[in-house]
């Protein structure tokens, strides 16, 4: 309606008022430049073999040119984009091509970015899967026996494992969490002056050297921290133990208020009592679809998912008509 209203016309700039895009021709070279400068001058990655999936998207040029000039020996998948198969099998969203890769090379890390290289998923040197809490609690860890976490606080969203939140405890930090949604992390971490946060999904935003979310950044930032211990990530990551965790999408007819439909709530306060401090429970509606996500974390993997899937039943045939 907006589109065809004359009003339009009183808003839309015209001539001089329409902005002008410019091409920067050295754009990748500035880039590389800015990720080398975020390891001191006295760090390189000699010694590290690194298998990286770029996911035939945005980094696969870049991603293996940086790690090789640092020194790395690097093993390239998934930098043949075509147009159409970014993120096809390959990258953050499918890390098996990674794992068999690691193996294959006995590898001392395997980085996976997606598609627009926001985001990374690790592979360690025994072919196990890191997702982005795993690298928060190292990355916190960290910073916080630097003293460079600012107000020893971590952001993340309600999606991060509990686990997270008892580890930075434990460190003598805190957590702070935000709806899901990194713009959400970052705001929350620009309204409070902290530093460092990010999803498990694998966006890790360090503020002092980025506003957004950027994988090869935040894979130095680790490559760093495994060329420094001399130990093998397999050891390094043992920092994080996530609690057990159940994630279903409920598909439903249609969205209603989650605190109106009583025998839903019924169930959830009754896991919640069973769960005490030990575990949580998380229901809520999908941003982009048409569907519920019910998450449930506890002690144990066998009541966690039973649990889950009897409030994934309730929630189903409240909202299935």
């Amino acid at each position: 309606r907006f589109m065809e209203d004359e009003r339009v016309g009183k808003v839309r700039p015209t001539k001089a008022s329409v902005g002008k895009a410019f091409r920067i021709d050295d754009a990748s070279g500035r880039y590389i430049v800015s990720l080398k400068s975020i390891l001191p001058t006295e760090l390189d990655l000699s010694g590290l073999k690194v298998v990286v999936d770029c996911a035939h998207g945005a980094a696969y040029k870049v991603a293996p040119l940086v790690l090789r000039e640092l020194g790395a020996q690097v093993v390239a998948l998934g930098i043949r984009p075509d147009g159409r198969n970014i993120n096809r099998k390959c990258g953050a969203l499918f890390p098996e091509q990674l794992q068999n890769a690691v193996a294959r090379t006995h590898a001392d890390v395997g980085l996976a970015l997606d598609g627009d290289a926001d985001r990374l998923i690790v592979v360690d040197d025994r072919g196990a899967v890191m997702d982005g809490d795993c690298l928060l609690a190292m990355g916190a860890q960290k910073m916080l026996q630097e003293g460079t976490l600012a107000h020893k606080t971590l952001v993340t969203t309600v999606m991060s494992n509990l686990a997270l939140d008892r580890k930075i405890e434990e460190l003598g930090g805190k957590v702070v969490r935000t709806d899901v949604g990194d713009r959400y992390v970052v705001e929350a971490m620009r309204q409070h002056g902290y530093n460092f946060g990010g999803e498990n999904s694998g966006h890790l935003i360090y503020l002092k050297h980025s506003t957004t979310g950027d994988g090869m950044l935040a894979a130095l930032m680790l490559l760093a921290m495994l060329k420094r211990a001399q130990q093998p990530l397999s050891l390094l990551r043992s920092v994080f133990v996530p609690y057990p965790q159940a994630l279903i999408s409920v598909p439903v007819k249609r969205r209603q208020a989650l605190e109106e439909l009583a025998p839903l709530q019924k169930i959830v306060r009754t896991v919640e009592a069973q769960l005490g401090d030990q575990g949580r429970v998380m229901v809520r509606f999908s941003g982009t679809e048409l569907k519920a996500r019910v998450l449930v974390e506890g002690p144990e993997r066998a009541g966690v998912d039973a649990y889950a899937h009897q409030i994934a039943q309730e929630l189903q045939r409240c909202l299935s008509s």
